[in-house]
């Protein structure tokens, strides 16, 4: 179904018809995007109403003005009305035109912009918000600009004070005579009116600090540079503050950036799965503008394509060769290929220290879960009870804190070719708050999704770890036998000698962990590992920096101090134990022949 009322409806209409049928070449999210949308459009449970987006855009293109820049053939902005892009006006659409049925409550509450750097996300910002604010001013419109840093922020105050001050207004001056108030100094910057046609506006640009913005209010927040929040935290005080409001509305809009388990990179992936229709979340509207991905996890950044579909301003504020330039110098340039595909293509680079390519691993998931036969919109438990079902061996392996940090264990089993990796992690509650806001580990989450449980107490269980394998022993895994270096916790391996475990001593010499790591390598490369999906697991394995030696044996660690890979130490253990099971089964087959 098209839209078939609307001031912008044959432009919106005509933007998502064309991304269907292939007339405008973009990526597979933004078409996901729009066959989204024309889902919406359709459901029953949502009154489609185009009056507030029709008031945003044309109060935009009848009023806003461009503070700098130039077209691409060099002719000055300043001054000249901002006309939005077809997918612009797309996004403001499928934002506020969607209704709960028989309501005035709107359906999307949240969105995510996700675009590379030079497609004019700036001045999209300022005019969003300008527009926003002007809307909702009948609700008294408290609108934030938030972005990790203040000079990011000054970018769209100014254009505010420049659109009232020499757009609107002739003046400072006249715009105060007005009723306009506008505050620059240190302590804020504002631009507000206590009586505009009946209403109220307050537009407030201002750098992220959520111990500081605990407390405020607001029903328009535009989280900006999402990409360099340092956690969860600096984003849910901004959506806490607008709980009092039917209506509100959280943008969160980036660019790529070199943290793949850094927040961003985790909504991210939460939004990718709203898109592929793994999750449904129809009060979350998302745009992500990338470049694709080999399935080998390469990015072909010197291909025209490539860079075209990635970039949804192409040929309006990126220049062709521009782009292009900057591309073949990446390619000569190692140095800088990170930032030219993180920031131009949008896609998350892992630090130059992390030996995998996490996409690879996630390809290999994929592959394998479907030669397994394993939906991934199953539950876990589903998972797990398909897997009983194939009759495997299974081996065990453990990673123990010392005290209050993460702990992990793992299963590992061959089915038909394909390694199956099983983990789980604990962390004690009492740390964990602080620990996921000091060091940026999604604990909360993982406990969710049923990655991790929380220990009640400061440190910590053993007898957690114990009983994690004996009720995966009541599922009906077979567990082998377990590895474990009994230096580390001797009450943990006695518990697992008590729980009738066969616990084989498994010291931590670098050429025993370097098969287990060249094995889960090798079958990742070929697509025959699968975990379960888990983002723990993915987070941990990021997380690993590794250097081979000159005898092909590798040693690994951590790539900073504070990240984590405890849950891909304890799968090294496990396929170690697997590994030597099959060599021992392999010469008394070669004895007795």
């Amino acid at each position: 179904m098209r839209l078939e009322k609307g001031k912008f409806k044959d432009q919106v209409n005509g933007y998502v018809q064309g991304v269907l049928d292939g007339s405008i070449d973009t990526c597979d999210e933004i078409r996901q995007a729009c066959e989204r949308f024309d889902r919406m459009t359709e459901d029953p449970a949502f009154d489609v109403r185009t009056k507030d987006a029709d008031f945003v855009i044309g109060i935009i293109e009848l009023t806003f003005r461009h503070r700098q820049g130039e077209t691409l053939e060099g002719k000055p902005l300043r001054g000249e009305l901002f006309i939005l892009e077809p997918w612009e006006k797309f996004i403001v659409y499928a934002i506020l035109i969607f209704f709960k049925a028989g309501t005035k409550e709107r359906v999307v509450k949240e969105a995510f912009i996700f675009i590379p750097r030079k497609n004019g996300k700036t001045l999209l910002i300022a005019a969003l918000s300008y527009g926003l604010a002007m809307l909702e001013r009948m609700s008294g419109a408290k609108v934030y600009v938030v972005a990790a840093s203040l000079k990011q922020t000054m970018e769209t105050f100014d254009s505010w004070k420049y659109n009232l001050t020499q757009s609107l207004y002739g003046s400072l001056r006249e715009a105060k005579e007005d009723g306009w108030k506008v505050l620059d100094n240190n302590m804020e910057h504002s631009v507000g009116h206590d009586d505009l046609a009946g209403g109220s506006v307050s537009m407030n640009a201002l750098a992220s600090n959520p111990d500081a913005q605990d407390s405020f209010n607001a029903n328009i927040i535009i989280a900006d540079e999402v990409h360099a929040y340092k956690n969860a935290k600096q984003y849910q005080v901004l959506k806490d503050a607008t709980n009092a409001y039917t209506n509100s509305l959280v943008i969160a809009i980036s660019t790529g950036g070199d943290d793949p388990t850094g927040f961003c990179a985790q909504h991210a992936n939460y939004c990718e799965k709203i898109l592929n229709g793994t999750v449904r979340d129809d009060s979350m509207f998302v745009f992500m503008a990338r470049a694709p991905q080999e399935k080998d996890g390469t990015i072909d950044f010197t291909n025209e394509r490539v860079q075209r579909i990635a970039n949804p301003n192409y040929g309006v504020t990126i220049r062709p060769e521009d782009i292009m330039r900057d591309a073949l110098i990446a390619l000569n340039d190692p140095q800088k290929r990170k930032e030219y595909i993180a920031k131009r293509l949008n896609r998350f680079v892992a630090a130059q220290k992390a030996w995998f390519d996490i996409e690879e691993f996630r390809h290999s998931n994929d592959e394998a879960g479907k030669k397994l036969g394993i939906d991934p919109a199953w539950p876990l438990e589903r998972k797990l009870r398909h897997l009983i079902a194939k009759r495997a061996n299974w081996y065990g392996g453990a990673d123990l804190s010392k005290l209050g940090d993460l702990t992990a264990a793992a299963l590992h089993a061959q089915i038909d070719g394909i390694d199956v990796s099983i983990t789980h992690a604990w962390f004690p509650i009492v740390a964990a708050a602080k620990k996921a806001d000091e060091d940026n580990i999604p604990l909360f989450g993982w406990a969710e999704n049923g990655w991790l449980d929380m220990c009640n107490a400061k440190t910590n269980n053993h007898t957690e770890v114990v009983g994690w394998f004996q009720r995966m022993r009541r599922m009906g895994f077979k567990i082998v036998e377990v590895g474990h270096d009994r230096k580390f916790c001797r009450e943990y391996f006695r518990g697992m000698k008590q729980a009738s475990f066969k616990v084989v001593d498994q010291p931590q010499y670098h050429y025993k962990k370097s098969e287990g790591f060249r094995h889960i390598e090798k079958q990742a490369k070929n697509s025959l590992l699968y975990y379960l999906g888990s983002e723990a697991y993915e987070y941990c394995v990021q997380n690993v920096s590794a250097v081979e030696k000159t005898d092909d044996m590798i040693m690994y660690e951590k790539t900073q101090s504070n990240h984590r890979i405890d849950l891909f130490d304890a799968d090294v253990f496990a396929t170690i134990r697997m590994l030597e099971a099959d060599d021992k089964v392999k010469t008394v087959e070669g004895w007795f022949g």
